[in-house]
């Protein structure tokens, strides 16, 4: 795992060197163990690289690395998890490679100097985010594994082409012409966090996932090959199903999850895996003690408060597994400390609440390890959302009510949703878990009453402000994944179309950056076991009743989990992970949210209608109603601008 950066500006120049040194300087924490730096004063190109060693820990794995050749020149951030194996098929082929050492850098140059680069991706199984330079036919490609675990932003600025693992390395040396896109601001606000391809900033971009891009020139727009396509691997999926039994699914479940398990176990480091206790982390954990050879090593954190602790079912999977346990249990005032710290992690505007446990369990663990396993990606492939469960079911009885009704209804469930101290909107650290989460469902059938189709429902669920063009000045929405129907699965049933859309947005642009920014916040890696493409296919293979069956989710995993693991120990209600930020704004924030969010202060910077943000504002500090994940989103913003402009 590493940091990488580098700029093309076509022309030679003396300040090369010291502005890819401001980049990677800005990327210590992805890559505190080394730097390395690589120009071609011909061409204006130079590639910086800071690394966090993990594979073959001695000089051999440095970078950038050029190939055998010379022919490339290669910054990589990730890890190829089997690159041992292609190693062998290099040789096989007839390559005569005299290996410097074992680092999966060093196959993956030897592979594209055998297949080319969009040929030697197709063979790789791994994370990650490279920028590879062709001496001879002078071409920069940049490329992003399939799913987008690791983070890649490139742009043309002032007529120099930006290229790194995060915004902070290009605004860097590019502060000055940097403007913040209203159309990605207001994106944001639907979505608490940016979607790709866009970024915060006009001209800067995320490299979509699977895929590479050529430059023949810092100034001409980019050649885009997909590899590796999520939404053909989805139809090839439901076109050609899994025609096997009950034990035929389990069976192979159990043989993909546990071989993707065994290969990203491979370190030269300490590894470890986050356990919640849930279907998903459990698996992986139970996983690695069965392919182990020595007990795995597991970090949970815990709270407090019941409704939000996971920490005591996290416990009691640890002692069924018999790992090596630690847990550490926060309190509100430490979670709070954290949250100065994240708009410089997260880099770029991002409000999904979680953020805070999940940079606390990466911290934990970083105290042990280096690499730490994950657990998500379970609910987006194999039905584990609430959302799978009742869209369909609601809509049945919704296309049975005239819209007009339905308005009618909808307003009187928002009115129901009374903040007053003591109410169903009340004090989340004093009400009783059930009493949130029937709040919480009372709002969200609230905002999905008036849809036309299944697909609205989905849409009203996933987003923040429902209508953030009319919060943000001169905003306006562009289409996304999520919205542009072009891109849409063909036929297919509404949970399909969930979880498809939910793989390609949700898990990339939220789940995905808010472990990689936590994590390597502190240099540790993360690994997701579950993104194995392997496992990935199969999922889509596998017909709807091997997901969602008899009212509940990850049927096939639950299953596979039951011969590790007995129910009891992980079979609740599905809580998240979450924190009491509703309760935190009208309390011990307020203070900070009170002058983040003042009237006047939004006014001169012109970024949001003012009176919106402070209607919202007044209603939740009040109690008449809650208020609270739609003023995360404004704050973090807020907090985001005031640390980097």
């Amino acid at each position: 795992m590493c940091g990488i950066a580098g700029l093309w500006s076509g022309r030679s120049g003396t300040q090369i060197q010291e502005m890819v040194g401001r980049m990677t300087a800005c990327l210590v924490h992805r890559g505190p163990d080394s730097t390395g730096y690589w120009e071609s004063v011909e061409e204006g190109i130079a590639l910086g690289h800071r690394r966090l060693a993990i594979q073959d820990l001695t000089s051999a794995g440095h970078q950038p690395m050029e190939s055998r050749s010379g022919r490339y020149v290669l910054i990589l951030n990730g890890e190829i998890y089997n690159h041992l194996a292609l190693r062998l098929e290099v040789q096989q082929a007839g390559a005569k490679v005299s290996w410097r050492g074992h680092s999966d850098t060093e196959t993956l140059l030897a592979l594209v100097e055998l297949l080319g680069l969009k040929e030697a991706l197709k063979r790789c199984v791994g994370m990650f985010a490279l920028a590879l330079w062709d001496r001879e036919r002078k071409v920069l490609s940049l490329a992003r594994d399939r799913v987008g675990e690791k983070p890649l932003y490139f742009g043309s600025v002032a007529g120099v082409l930006y290229f790194a693992s995060e915004l902070k390395a290009i605004r860097a040396v590019a502060r000055a012409s940097l403007e913040i896109d209203r159309e990605s601001l207001t994106l944001y606000m639907r979505h608490n966090c940016v979607p790709a391809p866009k970024s915060i900033y006009k001209g800067i971009s995320k490299l979509m996932p699977g895929t590479v891009a050529e430059f023949i020139s810092p100034l001409a727009a980019p050649a885009f090959a997909r590899y590796w396509n999520a939404r053909q691997i989805a139809m090839a999926g439901e076109a050609n199903p899994f025609e096997g039994s009950d034990d035929m699914a389990i069976k192979r479940a159990d043989e993909l999850v546990k071989q993707a398990v065994a290969s990203q176990m491979i370190s030269d480091v300490p590894l470890g895996a986050f356990l919640s206790g849930g279907i998903d982390s459990s698996l992986i954990v139970a996983m690695m003690q069965a392919v182990g050879s020595s007990r795995a090593k597991t970090f949970t954190i815990g709270f407090n408060e019941q409704q939000y602790d996971e920490g005591k079912f996290a416990k009691k999977v640890a002692q069924h597994l018999g790992t090596e346990h630690t847990e550490l249990y926060v309190t509100p005032r430490e979670a709070m400390d954290a949250i100065p710290r994240l708009p410089e992690i997260y880099d770029e505007p991002f409000a999904d609440s979680s953020q805070i446990p999940t940079y606390l369990v990466s911290k934990l663990a970083k105290q042990q390890v280096t690499v730490s396993l994950s657990g998500d990606a379970g609910d987006e492939l194999f039905g584990g959302y609430v959302r799978y469960l009742w869209v369909s079911r609601l809509w049945k009885y919704l296309s049975k009510i005239p819209r007009p009704l339905r308005r009618k209804v909808a307003k009187a469930l928002e009115s129901r949703r009374l903040g007053a101290r003591g109410s169903v909107g009340g004090n989340d650290l004093q009400n009783p878990p059930r009493f949130a989460r029937f709040r919480e469902r009372l709002g969200k059938i609230a905002t999905v009453l008036d849809v036309s189709e299944p697909s609205e429902i989905y849409y009203g669920l996933v987003s923040h402000w429902k209508d953030p063009a009319s919060l943000i000045l001169g905003g306006s929405e562009p289409l996304t994944q999520v919205t542009n129907r072009a891109g849409w699965l063909e036929g297919g049933s509404i949970e399909s179309h969930m979880m498809y859309l939910d793989l390609v947005s949700y898990l990339p642009d939220d789940i995905l950056v808010k472990v990689d920014r936590a994590a390597m916040s502190v240099a540790l890696e993360t690994r997701v076991p579950l993104l194995d493409h392997r496992v990935i296919e199969f999922a889509w293979s596998l017909p709807l009743k091997f997901k969602i069956r008899n009212g509940e989710g990850k049927w096939v995993l639950r299953r596979v989990l039951e011969k590790y693991v007995p129910p009891a120990l992980f079979e609740r209600p599905k809580t998240g992970f979450g924190i009491p930020i509703d309760t935190w704004l009208r309390g011990p924030l307020r203070d900070w949210s009170a002058a983040l969010l003042d009237k006047s202060r939004l006014s001169r910077e012109g970024y949001f209608d003012a009176s919106l943000v402070d209607e919202k504002w007044q209603e939740h500090i009040s109690g008449k109603r809650n208020r609270g994940y739609l003023l995360w989103d404004v704050l973090m913003f807020q907090a985001w601008l005031e640390s980097h402009e």
